[in-house]
């Protein structure tokens, strides 16, 4: 197996229910010698979470810590059948990365077909990168759609390694992950893993997923937390 570069969906204590510090994220992520680490807080409508002058001044913060390039974003919250989501595009332009995801507590979804209509119309937002845990079973979705949708636009689908916990009690994950990796690998479509850490100890934590990459003989070449090279074809570097 080739070596993880990169992981983009973290938590730090500014999400309210986090636990290590942006400086102990670095030192974890240069222990395991990434390339990149992003740093995604939870968005404005998650209880707990920071204020949005956390990300108006995150211009503040250096983007190389103890050899690690640190890509500084929010993970959105998908609210409503729009596809949209819970911060002011004002603050995009200050943040290196814009992942989104359906959360149960902020979606007001509809029919699997609204959801998935839901989701593609974020996929097409331009400023969105990455959707995060759509296998996750919080809301019902047709998953071939999202596919073809995030190839179209350059967006990445995220397979959640934190998902797979058994404690999270995600009933149908299993089988949701298992089918975006055979869709993924049908279509030829890049996909990210991500470790959803919410402490440093997690982060690029992945062994809930490489069972799952196994079982499906999922190419390398389609995991691009193994080409950070690459990672310019989808983020502005």
């Amino acid at each position: 197996m080739r070596q993880v570069k990169l992981d983009l969906h973290t938590h730090t204590i500014a999400s309210g229910h986090a636990y290590s510090s942006l400086q102990e994220m670095a030192q974890r992520a240069s222990q395991l010698n990434l390339t990149y680490l992003g740093i995604t807080e939870h968005g404005p409508a998650i209880p707990g979470t920071c204020d949005p002058i956390y990300f108006h001044n995150m211009i503040a913060i250096p983007r190389e810590m103890y050899g690690v390039h640190l890509l500084m974003g929010a993970e959105l919250n998908i609210l409503d059948l729009e596809g949209r989501v819970d911060l002011n595009p004002s603050y995009y332009e200050r943040m290196d990365l814009r992942i989104a995801g359906i959360h149960v507590s902020c979606f007001k979804g509809g029919s699997r077909e609204e959801n998935t209509q839901a989701v593609i119309k974020t996929i097409k937002n331009p400023w969105v990168n990455i959707i995060s845990h759509p296998g996750d079973g919080a809301a019902e979705l047709d998953f071939e759609p999202l596919v073809l949708a995030a190839a179209e636009n350059r967006t990445l689908l995220e397979i959640n390694n934190w998902t797979m916990n058994p404690t999270r009690n995600k009933v149908g994950a299993l089988e949701n992950n298992l089918e975006l990796l055979r869709l993924h690998k049908k279509h030829g479509v890049p996909l990210i893993l991500g470790s959803d850490a919410h402490i440093s100890f997690s982060i690029a934590d992945y062994s809930r997923l490489w069972p799952l990459l196994e079982a499906t003989q999922f190419p390398d070449e389609l995991v691009m937390n193994f080409w950070p090279d690459r990672l310019g074809e989808y983020l502005s570097l």
